[in-house]
Formats: C-alpha cells, sequence, structure tokens
C-alpha cells in the first residue's frame, strides 16, 4: 500500500531563519514521502527587512501563505503583541492546511507563535536548534519551544543532553546538526563569487574590492537591553571606523530595539561620511557564506559568527550578551561593547589571523537530509512520556 504523504508545514519569520533551514526546506521537497507547506511570516515578507521572501522564491520556493503579523514599534509591546497576532493567523492556516507536522526553528520571539499555534491543534511540534543556550529572551523563547516541541533535531551532544535534562523523553531527541552548516559545506566547496556582488544586492556606500581584506558587520539589538542599543552599536561602529579596514555592514533583525541601531547606522553615515564602508539589507543565504568566506573575519553578535563562522574556519568578534553561553570553537573571541576592546580585538583576533580549523561543533553538512528522513518516518505523536 502506497504510503500516504505526510504534510510539514515549515513557519519562516525571518532572513537568518531561511538560511537555518533552506538545506531542509531542499530535502523536504525531495522526499516522495513528505509535501512541503510553506509559510513565509513577519520580517521574512517586509520590504523593511530586505523582502526575504522575494529570494525564496527566485531560488525555487513556492511560499504557500504569508502571515503579516509585525506591529510596528520595535519595542518589547510590539514584540508581544506580534507573537499575539502570529497565533491568531498562524492558527487559521494550520486549521485549513491540516499539516501533519509542524516545523519550529531556533529562538526567534516569533517562533513561539508557531508552537502555540501548532500544539493547541494537536499538531505535533518538531523544533530545530533547541537545547542550546544564548543571552536574552531567547534562551526562554527556545526552552518555550523545547516544552512543545514532541520531536527535537538537535546540533550536538551538549544540546541533546539540555534538552533531556527539560524532561524530554530520550527517544523523541535526535542530534542531526543545524541545517545552516549545510550550506556552509556547499560554499567551502564551491567558494567561488560567480557574479558581480555589487551589482546583484545594490547597497549604499562606496563599492570596495573583494578581493582586498575586509570585515563584515552584523550587529543586532538585546531584547533585555533595547534601550541600550544605539550606544551599544555606535561602539562597534567607531572601531570598525577607527580600524580603517573596509566593512560590510548589515542592517539589524526586526527586535526591539533595531530601530536604534539603524539610526545609529544613518548617523554614522552622515556624520562620518565613511570612505571604505557598504551597508546591506539582505542576501541569498550561500552569497552571504560566500562573502563571509572571503572576508578577514565577522564583528557583531550574530550567531553565525559562532555556527557558520566556526565551520568556515571565520575568525569572530563576538560582543555583548546576545550568545552569552552558546558552544564556541576557537575561532570566537569575545568582547563587551567598548570600542578600544573591539578595536584591539579586530587588530588582534582577525586582523592578525588567518583561517582557524573547520569545527564540526554544530554539524557536518548533512542535517537537511537526515531531519527530512526522520520528518517522513518517525512516530511522532502530541503525548509525552514525563521522565525524570
Amino acid at each position: 500500500m502506497k504510503q500516504k504523504k505526510r504534510k510539514i508545514a515549515v513557519v519562516i519569520t525571518s532572513r537568518a531563519s531561511y538560511a537555518r533551514v533552506k538545506s531542509l526546506l531542499k530535502a523536504i521537497s525531495k522526499n516522495k514521502n513528505l509535501e512541503l507547506i510553506l509559510i513565509g511570516a513577519a520580517s521574512l515578507i517586509l520590504e523593511k527587512y530586505g523582502n526575504a521572501h522575494m529570494i525564496m522564491e527566485k531560488e525555487g520556493f513556492k511560499i504557500n501563505e504569508k502571515v503579516y503579523m509585525v506591529i510596528e514599534g520595535e519595542n518589547p509591546a510590539t514584540m508581544a503583541k506580534t507573537v499575539g497576532v502570529g497565533i491568531i493567523e498562524l492558527a487559521t492556516i494550520f486549521d485549513n492546511y491540516k499539516p501533519d507536522i509542524v516545523v519550529s526553528i531556533a529562538d526567534r520571539f516569533e517562533t513561539v507563535a508557531t508552537a502555540i499555534a501548532g500544539s493547541y491543534l494537536n499538531i505535533p511540534i518538531a523544533h530545530i536548534q533547541g537545547g542550546e543556550i544564548t543571552g536574552s529572551i531567547d534562551e526562554k523563547v527556545r526552552h518555550a519551544v523545547t516544552k512543545f516541541a514532541s520531536a527535537h533535531f538537535v546540533s550536538n551532544e551538549f544540546a541533546f543532553k539540555r534538552v533531556r535534562q527539560m524532561g524530554e523523553p530520550e527517544d523523541t531527541i535526535y542530534i542531526t546538526g543545524c541545517p545552516s552548516i549545510d550550506l556552509a559545506d556547499a560554499v567551502l566547496k564551491d567558494p567561488e563569487m560567480k557574479f558581480k556582488f555589487f551589482e546583484k544586492y545594490g547597497g549604499v556606500g562606496d563599492i570596495i574590492d573583494l578581493n582586498k581584506d575586509f570585515i563584515v558587520v552584523m550587529q543586532h539589538s538585546v531584547t533585555t537591553e533595547f534601550s541600550h542599543a544605539y550606544e551599544q552599536m555606535w561602539e562597534t561602529l567607531m572601531a570598525v571606523d577607527s580600524v580603517g579596514i573596509p566593512a560590510i555592514i548589515m542592517w539589524p533583525n526586526m527586535d526591539a530595539g533595531s530601530d536604534r541601531i539603524s539610526k545609529a547606522i544613518r548617523t554614522y553615515r552622515e556624520l562620518h561620511k565613511p570612505q571604505h564602508v557598504h551597508f546591506f539589507k539582505n542576501f541569498q543565504p550561500q552569497d552571504f557564506l560566500k562573502l563571509l568566506l572571503r572576508s578577514k573575519g565577522i564583528v557583531g553578535n550574530s550567531s553565525v559568527g559562532i555556527r557558520e563562522g566556526s565551520f568556515l574556519g571565520v575568525p569572530a568578534v563576538n560582543i555583548g550578551n546576545r550568545q552569552l553561553g552558546r558552544e564556541q570553537a576557537d575561532n570566537v573571541v569575545n568582547v563587551d561593547y567598548d570600542r578600544k576592546k573591539i578595536t584591539q580585538a579586530i587588530k588582534n583576533h582577525i586582523i592578525k589571523n588567518q583561517r582557524f580549523p573547520s569545527s564540526h561543533l554544530y554539524g557536518d553538512g548533512t542535517a537537511g537530509e537526515k531531519i527530512a528522513g526522520l520528518l517522513s518516518k518517525i512516530d511522532i505523536k502530541v503525548e509525552k512520556r514525563f521522565t525524570p
């Protein structure tokens, strides 16, 4: 008897979330036992944050539904309200499509709406990247989603142990690695840019020579410190400016305080008129990793420096508390929001170093296929057997 296809609903809420699961989306689409239901939501579908959904569509993915759920304001109250709208809208979509499994990704605050809506409709939740530790409210979201989830696809042994310690049955936890590492693996195998970067992505600022030394700057606000986001970003910008190395600076995500980071970037651009900096909103995931691989290193507080950066061996200067507690490889050095310390770290850790050995701390490049295979065959149920 022919097996009925399992309907897998995946909710993508940001450019980062897409990069996290692109290889999984491909693997689900190719699996004869699975049917992909793709939902674009939150900042993914907004022009303000780079229209990342258009990149997905150009790369061949059909978005079945779009959820406009973002409440303007970039503060804690609008984050909470955004989650509320997301629950309402996603509950309707899940009720209409009736997926067999809903996939929830990592720790973005919007993803808790995915877990809540699916759980109350008695749809099993599969969670990717559970069991990790980070700063801010992200860790609470991640652990909350873990408790909603019925299957856990974790990055490494450390994450496995934490999910187990939270009372999740051992046979529901699978060490698969992180799908974002799959893209990093593909980039290591084919690092060439077969296109003109600035013509493809535009952006604002001076054109810099990507064949010479440059750094990537990617910094987001910390939800519990959002009122300090402007000053924190300013310290980073002043450090980059003082070093004088050409830089690619990315606009922030939509967390509370992101408008303050954006203001700091605009103020820096207007007052200092840097001749060695270019500003971008968004890239295709693999193009960004190719850019990162070409760079001398990455500065800021994005997890990409810790996760993909460790696999690529790219030096990373991690600033502040946003990634506090996350397992790190030798490519990462940590500093506070202090321009002198950031400057010194850029000089000593990035400019003086070449590449670090590739680390498999977050996977070996096969996570997407592993997770798709498990989604097609595991006995996933809403009920849990709570064990000590």
